[in-house]
């Protein structure tokens, strides 16, 4: 029974900083703190994921939180190269495949 109320406590944690890390992505002074405010809402929803799959007893969930974790690397990979470049797929204008 405690073990529970454990994890419900974590849970509203983990839902506080998300509202926080929400307040930064839309508020954010720069791109870059966008970004990983973004990146850091990714690992929060993990997070989440894993408490809920504690207190539900489900022990399958790992593969939602591993998807979850290549989406937000992914999604934080291709904000960096926009921000480096300007651009996320460049051309090569050379190259006539």
């Amino acid at each position: 029974m405690t073990y529970n109320i454990i994890i419900i406590i974590a849970l509203v944690i983990v839902v506080i900083s998300m509202v926080a890390m929400l307040i930064r992505v839309i508020l954010g002074p720069s791109l870059a703190d966008r970004v990983v405010a973004i990146d850091a809402l990714g690992l929060q929803l993990m997070a989440i994921v894993a408490l809920f799959s504690m207190l539900l007893d489900i022990q399958y969930m790992i593969v939602v939180i591993l998807l979850i974790g290549i989406l937000a690397f992914l999604g934080t990979a291709v904000f960096a190269k926009y921000m480096d470049k300007g651009k996320v797929i460049e051309y090569d204008k050379d190259n006539h495949h």
